[in-house]
């Protein structure tokens, strides 16, 4: 499976926990953590960690390693890192603070079409 493929799978199980604005930046020639950045946001901590299991549970089916997974207790900003894909799933208020897809804001954004089901 491509890493395209795999970051389409990973941005529609954050859709199907109903995250918000998702975006994919090409980390690739702008970074050497890692070749992506998918970022979302959930408007609560339960929807986050919602939003957060349904990526674990994509990486774990796709059998990716995930190298470590932060903020999930708290909820306010979850880092999931498997590596050469690297997820941010916010609480809309820290997604707002730190606005990420400004601080990166040479990487592209790649397109990615999310399956209507």
């Amino acid at each position: 499976m491509s890493q395209l493929q795999l970051l389409k799978q990973i941005a529609e199980a954050c859709d199907d926990k109903f995250a918000e604005n998702i975006v994919v930046l090409d980390m690739e020639d702008i970074s050497l953590i890692a070749d992506y950045f998918l970022i979302c946001h959930a408007n609560n901590e339960r929807q986050v960690q919602a939003v957060a299991r349904s990526v674990r549970e994509t990486f774990e089916r796709e059998n990716i390693t995930i190298e470590s997974i932060e903020g999930f207790q708290n909820a306010r900003w979850v880092v999931i890192d498997a590596g050469d894909i690297i997820c941010h799933i916010f609480h809309k208020d820290e997604r707002d603070h730190y606005n990420l897809e400004r601080l990166w804001g040479d990487a592209s954004r790649v397109p990615i079409a999310i399956s209507q089901q």
